[in-house]
């Protein structure tokens, strides 16, 4: 493993913690969920060494509150993303053990 592919594994990992973290228990509903799906790419797309970016938020999971939305659960989140540093190029994703998530390098280049 070089150096490149460690940074490549490294900027993927800290976006998908970052983007976890900042987007889970967000309001939600069916109706905003492609809007809300296209504002974490967005997002994260603005991070250096990003390239690409596809979030899909399971909407069949939503538990709606008396008021008639939900809050964006983790679980709820399908997220790749694909990193580059220097000659090296890292794809990954979230992945959850249980209810627990971590992130899954599925490719480095």
């Amino acid at each position: 493993m070089t150096r490149d592919d460690i940074q490549a594994a490294f900027e993927a990992g800290i976006k998908l913690g970052a983007l976890y973290h900042q987007w889970v228990g967000t309001p939600i509903s069916p109706d905003t969920a492609k809007s809300v799906e296209t504002a974490i790419a967005n997002a994260v797309a603005l991070q250096p060494c990003v390239d690409s970016v596809s979030v899909t938020i399971n909407t069949d999971m939503m538990e709606r509150n008396p008021f008639g939305y939900s809050e964006l659960a983790g679980k709820m989140l399908e997220v790749e993303i694909q990193t580059t540093a220097g000659d090296a190029t890292c794809t990954a994703s979230l992945k959850f053990d249980g209810e627990y998530p971590l992130m899954e390098i599925l490719d480095i280049r």
